[in-house]
């Protein structure tokens, strides 16, 4: 609708060049989705069930720091600040460069998997259609390959859940809030500009919804 309405409002405008009014009124109301979230327990099921240790290393940097699929994939070594135990995620949306946490066992795993392969400066370098040796590779992992092998071992859980690997994300923002961590600290580290936008995982908490439950059973217990 909003396509058609942008189409018309053109060629009345530009092409016609008139004006219609009405263009000002007819807007289609936004959608207020919320996004599935994945449990603990759910998202430790799915990691353990993908077969390859790039793509496993991969999505479980993507999920114990927060970072979006491309965030992840384009990780190199000297985004790794060791010392103070953070990730420097460069270029994320909107261009912009933030900090986030990073768990020693994130670190240990890294460690463990580029030296597997040495790569001088791609955490993930991709092996490329000619299977290159990933130490030589210029590009980092697709993102393609590592949304399929989230998708292969989110059907072998047999989990009912629509999850993508930007569910992971979510899943880490309400596990947070779930653990008593600040949501002004959770919208840093997502790199939100709006408190607004970080809030919504206020909804998905399950701890939050058992207090609103067990308060609401106390309220109307005598009645």
């Amino acid at each position: 609708m909003t396509i058609a309405i942008c189409g018309l409002k053109f060629f009345f405008e530009h092409t016609l060049e008139k004006e219609w009014t009405t263009f000002h009124l007819i807007r289609p109301a936004p959608e207020r989705k919320l996004p599935v979230i994945l449990s603990a327990a759910e998202v430790r099921q799915i990691l353990a069930l993908i077969r390859l240790p790039g793509y496993q290393v991969c999505l479980t940097t993507i999920y114990s720091c927060g970072l979006r699929l491309q965030e992840g994939t384009h990780l190199q070594i000297a985004d790794i600040d060791s010392a103070r135990m953070m990730i420097h995620v460069r270029h994320g949306k909107g261009a912009k460069d933030r900090y986030v946490p990073l768990p020693e066992r994130t670190l240990t795993r890294l460690r463990q998997y580029w030296r597997t392969h040495r790569n001088p400066v791609l955490l993930f370098p991709a092996e490329g259609r000619d299977h290159i040796d990933l130490a030589k590779s210029s590009e980092p992992m697709s993102k393609s390959s590592v949304q399929d092998a989230f998708h292969a071992a989110l059907k072998q859980s047999r989990l009912n859940k629509r999850a993508s690997v930007h569910t992971l994300r979510h899943s880490w923002a309400t596990h947070l809030l779930e653990a008593g961590v600040n949501l002004r600290l959770i919208q840093e580290w997502l790199g939100h500009n709006s408190p607004a936008t970080t809030s919504v995982y206020t909804h998905l908490t399950f701890k939050a919804e058992q207090l609103g439950a067990a308060a609401i059973n106390q309220l109307m217990s005598d009645l």
